[in-house]
C-alpha cells in the first residue's frame, strides 16, 4: 500500500486512500494520532528494541553497527533486574505515562524531529536519533499494517513523508540533508521499501485544494509543534490534476519555531517567576535568568544538559542561599534534581490550550509543591508569545516576497497579497495565534483547516501519484 506518513514534531499520523477518500489509520484505541515521544529505562535499550523490530535481512548489519550498544543493553537489563522480554522502551502515550511515573529514572525525549537538523551532532548522537526515529516509525508502521490487514489490504510499503522547509534555523541545506537522511534510514529500517519527501505546507495545501472551485493564490501557513512553514502556491481546478506541481509553487519559507517554542515562552514568563525568575537576591541584584531558561528549554539539548550539570546544581544551591525568596528557588531545585522540565512545560502546553477558551485559568503545579497553582491569563499568554509570533509573521512575508520575485523573473502574474491564507497545524487553534496570522494580510480570506489531519491527508493524496 502507498501511504502518507506525517512524522510530526507533536504527533505522528499515517493515511491511505480507500474508495477515493483519505482514511487515517488508528494508532491507538481511541485516536488516529500518536504523540511524538519516547521513554527508555536506559538509552542503550533503545538499540535493543530497534533490533528486534528490524526486517530480518537488516539485522546482521545493524547488529554490527550497534554492537557496543547492544552489549551494554544486556548489562543494563541485568542491572535493572529486567527479564529478557520485559518492555523497557515506550513510545507515544505509553512513553508519556512512563515518564510521569518515573521522571528521574529514565531517558525521555519529546519531539525528536526538532533535533534532526541540529548543527554539531556527534556520530553517536546521530546514531541515537536514528534509533529513536526508527523505533517510533516501527511502532507506527506495525499499528498501520494491523489496521490495513484488518481491512484485507496489503501492508504499507511505499510512503510519502512530510518534512519542514527547514529543519533548523541555521545550518541551511546541510541540516536539511542530515535530517532527511535520518528519516530515510529510519523508514527503511521500519520496513518501507521506498520513500519520498514532500514539504509539509504543500501537503496541507494539496488537501485544501481538493475543495476549491476557483483558481487562487494561496499562502499556506503550517504552524506545527517544532517548525513553522509557509508556501505560496497557485491552486484550483486548473492546477489540481497536474502531475508535476513545481511550476505552481512560487515561494517557501520555514524556521524551527513552533508550538513547542510557544509552550516554552509561556513556561518562562508565566510559570518560572514562581520558581524564582525575575525575583531579587539579598544584595538587591536581579536573579540570573540562565538557569530558569535552561530548565524549560526542552527543545535545546545543550540547555537541558547544562541545567542538570554539576555546575548548574551548585549554582542553584548558591542562589537559594542568596535569594530574597529562597522558597521559590527550592522549587527550581526540585525540577532540577528530579528532571521534571518536561512536566513543567507540559503544564504550560495545557494552559495554552485552556486559554483558547478561557480568559484566565489556574495552572496546577502541585506535583512540585502541594497546593501550588499559578494564575495565567490570555493577555499574559499573548504577551509571552509576541517574539515567536513575530518570527511567524516574518516567515509569511518572506514566502510572499519570494513568490513575487519568482513571478517577476518568469513574467507571471502574482498578486502582492495572497487571495487566501490557509492556516493549519495544531498550534493555530489558539485565538491569539490566529489573530496575529490573520492581521498580516487583512484583505485575504483566512481559512483554518484540519489542525492535525491536513498534512497527513495531503501526503496521502500525493502518495498515489508519487509511486
Amino acid at each position: 500500500m502507498f501511504v502518507g506518513f506525517d512524522y510530526g514534531s507533536a504527533n505522528c499520523a499515517i493515511g491511505v486512500m480507500i474508495d477515493n477518500a483519505v482514511a487515517l489509520l488508528p494508532l491507538s484505541a481511541d485516536s488516529d494520532f500518536m504523540p511524538s515521544t519516547l521513554y527508555a529505562m536506559d538509552r542503550d535499550l533503545i538499540a535493543e528494541a530497534v533490533y528486534w523490530g528490524l526486517p530480518e535481512h537488516l539485522k546482521a548489519q545493524y547488529s554490527h553497527l550497534r554492537s557496543s550498544q547492544l552489549m551494554r543493553a544486556k548489562q543494563m537489563r541485568h542491572e535493572l533486574d529486567l527479564s529478557p522480554n520485559e518492555q523497557a522502551v515506550f513510545v507515544g502515550q505509553a512513553a508519556i505515562d512512563a515518564y510521569l511515573e518515573m521522571p528521574e529514572e529514565g531517558f525521555y525525549v519529546r519531539s525528536p524531529k526538532s533535533f534532526l537538523g541540529a548543527n554539531g551532532l556527534r556520530v553517536e548522537q546521530i546514531a541515537l536519533f536514528e534509533d529513536i526515529v526508527t523505533l517510533m516509525m516501527q511502532h507506527v508502521k506495525s499499528l498501520a499494517d494491523k489496521a490495513l490487514n484488518a481491512k484485507s489490504l496489503t501492508s504499507a510499503s511505499h510512503a510519502v513523508i512530510g518534512r519542514p522547509v527547514n529543519f533548523q534555523g541555521i545550518g541551511g541545506e546541510e541540516s536539511n540533508l542530515q535530517a532527511e537522511a535520518i528519516l530515510r534510514l529510519a523508514a527503511t529500517r521500519s520496513g518501507f521499501t521506498d520513500v519520498t519527501f514532500l514539504f509539509e505546507p504543500l501537503a496541507a495545501g494539496m488537501d485544501f485544494e481538493s475543495n476549491l472551485n476557483d483558481d487562487n493564490t494561496v499562502l499556506v501557513v503550517d504552524v506545527g509543534g517544532g517548525t513553522t512553514d509557509c508556501s505560496v502556491v497557485k491552486m484550483g481546478p486548473s492546477h489540481i490534476h497536474q502531475q508535476d506541481r513545481t511550476s505552481d509553487c512560487f515561494g517557501h519559507s520555514g524556521q524551527r519555531i513552533g508550538g513547542n517554542d510557544l509552550d516554552i515562552a509561556l513556561a518562562m514568563t508565566g510559570l518560572m517567576p514562581s520558581f524564582g525568575a525575575d525575583t531579587l537576591m539579598i544584595n538587591g541584584k536581579p536573579m540570573p535568568r540562565t538557569p530558569f531558561w535552561n530548565s524549560v528549554a526542552v527543545n535545546d539539548i545543550s540547555a537541558q544538559r547544562d541545567f542538570v550539570s554539576l555546575q548548574s546544581r551548585k549554582l542553584v544551591e548558591q542562589l537559594i542561599k542568596e535569594a530574597q525568596q529562597p522558597e521559590r528557588l527550592v522549587r527550581l531545585q526540585k525540577v532540577q534534581k528530579n528532571q521534571m522540565s518536561y512536566q513543567v512545560v507540559r503544564q504550560a502546553e495545557a494552559a495554552k490550550i485552556s486559554l483558547s477558551d478561557h480568559d484566565t485559568i489556574q495552572c496546577p503545579l502541585d506535583f512540585i509543591e502541594k497546593g501550588l497553582f499559578v494564575p495565567l491569563s490570555a493577555a499574559q499568554f499573548a504577551q509571552a508569545i509576541n517574539d515567536p509570533l513575530a518570527k511567524v509573521e516574518a516567515l509569511m512575508k518572506q514566502a510572499m516576497q519570494t513568490a513575487i520575485t519568482k513571478a517577476e523573473q518568469q513574467d507571471c502574474d502574482m498578486p502582492t497579497t495572497p487571495d487566501i491564507v490557509y492556516v493549519t497545524g495544531g498550534t493555530a487553534r489558539s485565538p491569539a495565534i490566529y489573530d496575529r496570522i490573520a492581521s498580516v494580510y487583512p484583505n485575504a480570506k483566512v481559512v483554518v483547516g484540519d489542525h492535525f489531519g491536513s498534512v497527513t491527508a495531503g501526503l496521502t493524496r500525493c502518495a498515489q501519484s508519487a509511486f
